[in-house]
């Protein structure tokens, strides 16, 4: 039974590998605040276990056991953070802290009951898939708010920037997944878009709008 910590390093690695491709020690260790040494051991340690694949001067990589561990990990936290808001009424802005600490319980009948009462979800209240029983995860095809051009459209699926601060923002603008964005005008000199949502005209610098996943 893995360790809280070793969890971590799991789901570190599983994201790092999903944005990244390669990792290398030092981008885990950034990653997880800590000392390269620290996250050179713990590597170790998960080499024994079966679950990372680690050469000295080579990327990190997680073997499939890895894998399938990390995803099981991340499955907790999404299904939570879904029961949270769907059945609790917690808003999407403040669900993730709670979800960190929930999905390190060793109870796998909480989880496939919740998943149950929640008509088994596919994905989070985020947009982001969630990892079947046997860790797989569904692949998603999507474009961001700043590739579409002018006069395209989409619905909102997903973001790829779920603090806290982020989200607030979207609450604060009344943006939610499964509003149609309509781009009206591209600005050259900030790259920043102005769009079209539900009637209401509004304007998204490049940062906001690298965030909105679309389909």
């Amino acid at each position: 039974m893995p360790s809280q910590t070793k969890e971590n390093y799991l789901k570190a690695l599983f994201n790092l590998m999903n944005e990244k491709g390669e990792i290398s020690l030092t981008e885990l260790s950034e990653s997880l605040v800590v000392s390269k040494p620290t996250a050179n051991n713990m590597i170790r340690n998960l080499k024994e276990l079966g679950w990372v694949s680690y050469q000295k001067y080579k990327p990190l990589k997680l073997t499939k056991a890895g894998q399938k561990q990390a995803a099981l990990i991340i499955r907790k936290h999404r299904i939570t953070e879904m029961y949270l808001v769907k059945k609790l009424g917690i808003g999407w802005e403040k669900v993730h802290a709670i979800a960190e600490e929930m999905e390190h319980i060793k109870s796998p009948l909480l989880f496939e009951r919740m998943d149950q009462v929640l008509g088994f979800p596919d994905f989070d209240p985020h947009g982001s898939p969630i990892p079947d029983k046997n860790g797989v995860i569904k692949k998603v095809e999507f474009h961001l708010l700043s590739e579409l051009e002018l006069g395209e459209s989409g619905i909102i699926i997903g973001i790829e920037n779920s603090t806290e601060d982020f989200l607030k923002f979207l609450n604060q603008k009344k943006i939610k997944l499964g509003d149609r964005v309509e781009v009206v005008e591209k600005i050259e000199f900030d790259e920043s878009v102005i769009v079209n949502i539900d009637s209401n005209e509004m304007q998204f610098s490049k940062k906001v709008a690298d965030c909105l996943r679309l389909k």
